[in-house]
């Protein structure tokens, strides 16, 4: 009976779990196809939208961008949070905050994840060097950004358009790169499940590695030693090595 009532217990956790993991792809699925939507409005001559993107990175593994836009302008890469409560970030720490009430929570820094998608992007695109790369953070959902210090682009969903504007001064590309870009772009897309979900597998794996190194007190940037510091919005990790390195975790 014992046996019966921890079995039913390992299992309820288990199935709390994947519902938290579901309920979380599906809220971030939700913000894409939001920001798809805003950028639909967009001139479709003057501005080409490729949405859920998967590239395979120079060292065997893959990134997944949520939207590109190519244009005579540049190339917008798009990372979209869809996130409640308040948002705290800095463009070089590791991590962001998200605090809903007294409860704080963690996420990847997505001006750093974003820059991985532009240099997955650069790496396919190295012939095309007139080629202007502008990185956008895009935030969905009722999330509040309260202190933010980036000199990239972070914008809330109602912002996003008219950041695509006032970025669209100049022009870089002609009309021919534009479409050359295009079809490298899609001829290079990863769109089958089975990658998608390798690719999902790929950043768990990183993250646990990335969280070991931190645990043993190594800087998983640049592998020297960690030291415990404490600053403005309470104690966290730097990296011995800065600044040169300026890895930062919050503990």
């Amino acid at each position: 009976m014992e046996f019966l009532s921890v079995l039913f217990f390992v299992a309820l956790l288990a199935f709390f779990i994947f519902l938290a993991k579901k309920r979380a792809k599906i809220k971030g699925r939700i913000g894409e196809i939001s920001i798809a939507s805003r950028l639909n409005s967009l001139n479709h001559n003057d501005y080409k939208i490729l949405n859920n993107v998967i590239l395979q990175t120079k060292n065997g593994g893959t990134v997944q961008i949520d939207h590109i836009i190519v244009s005579v302008y540049g190339i917008f890469v798009i990372e979209t949070k869809n996130y409640k409560g308040w948002i705290f970030g800095n463009e070089n720490s590791e991590n962001w905050m998200q605090v809903i009430y007294k409860e704080k929570n963690h996420f990847r820094n997505p001006i750093k994840q974003n820059w991985s998608h532009v240099y997955a992007l650069k790496n396919l695109l190295a012939d095309f060097p007139n080629a202007k790369f502008i990185p956008i953070v895009v935030f969905t959902g009722s999330g509040i950004l309260k202190e933010i210090s980036a000199s990239s682009i972070v914008v809330y969903d109602t912002r996003l358009l008219w950041a695509i504007k006032n970025e669209s001064r100049e022009e870089n590309l002609s009309q021919k790169e534009v479409d050359d870009i295009i079809q490298r772009i899609e001829s290079h897309n990863i769109e089958d499940r089975k990658t998608e979900k390798q690719h999902v597998e790929n950043i768990h794996k990183t993250i646990f590695e990335k969280r070991l190194k931190v645990k043993n007190q190594i800087c998983p940037k640049c592998g020297n030693e960690l030291k415990l510091r404490s600053g403005k919005y309470g104690k966290f990790y730097g990296c011995s090595n800065y600044p040169y390195c300026k890895f930062t975790m919050k503990v």
